[in-house]
């Protein structure tokens, strides 16, 4: 019994790992100019922001990095 077990397993496995192609993927549709809301937007909204912040923040500290260096510290 465990023997049957063992080889229907074994040929499911076979089965899974063919080369057959599988149905092709739909094309992929343009983006539509007006974009629908999702829950997810004030997040993205958020995260955005906080990317905006980091790179004034980055910006801020090479000018006082370059602002250093030109009076020699």
């Amino acid at each position: 019994m465990i023997r049957f077990i063992l080889l229907a397993f074994g040929l499911c496995a076979l089965a899974a790992c063919s080369d057959k192609p599988t149905a092709e993927a739909p094309p992929a549709t343009q983006p539509t100019a007006a974009r629908q809301k999702t829950v997810f937007d004030d997040q993205l909204k958020a995260l955005d922001k906080a990317k905006a912040v980091e790179k004034q923040l980055q910006e801020d500290k090479e000018k006082r990095d370059q602002a250093m260096r030109d009076q020699g510290a």
